[in-house]
């Protein structure tokens, strides 16, 4: 079966091989990207983040099951640690979701951060696409746990969903700089545990300090993430959030947002190609003269641009 019509049919095997050439950064990934654009923004991305050890696989496990009790179709790419040794990922949550594995309803894939400071690699937007257009009507995208630098989630994600849990210290003051501006919901996992309705108070504190007074305030739930306790009530509050998304116009504007980054990230990309292959050779010759110390690197550069024939 050829790539694009697999892809539109829900291939498995199909969406597969498109997510291997992205992420293998393959010259055929972009032609295929390109029939594809027009099938896609069907699907509400979700997006589940917070810190390691927060729970988040088993949110998502418990969450896909749910979506798929009320037929909907769902995409999940787990984000995974890249070693930066070997450049190969920890790819622990394809394991820990075997279960979902045997539903046709749902497509798993684990992928690498690929030392991406934000959490996600370029290869998740593009196999975010790929998701969209087999016909996914929920992409959840599970990031990696990397703290406050973990805000790249918002670029991608139509809602953002905080995993937070009870007994990590000053939580909330630990992160309250990155990512909880950009939850749209609070989610407070292992909430069987001590100090949980502490930390609902103090998000509700740090809300209260830091909310734009005009903006509705985002609803924290409680969750366990080992039984599937809370998980009906977040669906519902996905489900609430993303109504209010589409009828306010925010969900067209937070696209065309995404859009437009994604157009400067590419120009960058693509621009800085072209510049580095122009300059090839001379790159190389002032990288041996400032080895040998004839010049500095930052004048060497200054050199090369001025005098640059674009």
């Amino acid at each position: 079966m050829d790539i694009v019509p697999g892809i539109l049919k829900g291939d498995k095997r199909s969406i597969a091989r498109l997510i291997t050439l992205i992420e293998n950064q393959a010259d055929e990934a972009r032609d295929l990207l390109k029939q594809l654009y027009k099938f896609t923004g069907n699907a509400i991305t979700l997006g589940i983040t917070g810190p390691p050890g927060a729970g988040k696989s088993s949110i998502v496990n418990f969450l896909a099951k749910k979506f798929r009790e009320n037929n909907k179709k769902v995409g999940v790419i787990a984000i995974d640690p890249t070693s930066p040794f070997s450049g190969g990922a920890l790819l622990g949550d394809r394991i820990r979701m075997q279960d979902l594995t045997l539903d046709d309803g749902i497509y798993i894939r684990s992928m690498g951060s690929r030392g991406a400071l934000g959490g996600l690699s370029r290869a998740s937007y593009d196999a975010v696409k790929v998701l969209d257009a087999a016909g996914m009507d929920y992409i959840i995208i599970e990031t990696v746990g990397v703290g406050q630098s973990e805000v790249d989630i918002i670029k991608l994600a139509d809602i953002v969903a905080l995993v937070l849990i009870p007994g990590m210290g000053d939580e909330v003051q630990a992160i309250k700089a990155g990512v909880m501006e950009i939850a749209d919901i609070f989610v407070v996992n292992k909430s069987d545990m001590d100090g949980a309705d502490r930390l609902i108070t103090e998000i509700q504190m740090n809300l209260d300090l830091n909310q734009d007074k005009n903006k509705v305030k985002p609803p924290i739930l409680k969750t366990v993430g080992t039984t599937g306790e809370g998980i009906a009530d977040l669906y519902k509050t996905i489900i609430d959030v993303q109504k209010q998304l589409q009828d306010s116009g925010m969900l067209t504007n937070k696209r065309k947002t995404r859009i437009n980054q994604e157009l400067q990230e590419l120009i960058r990309e693509i621009h800085l190609k072209q510049i580095i292959s122009s300059f090839e050779t001379q790159i190389r010759i002032f990288t041996e003269k400032a080895l040998n110390k004839e010049i500095d690197p930052y004048s060497a550069a200054v050199y090369i641009l001025e005098n640059a024939k674009l």
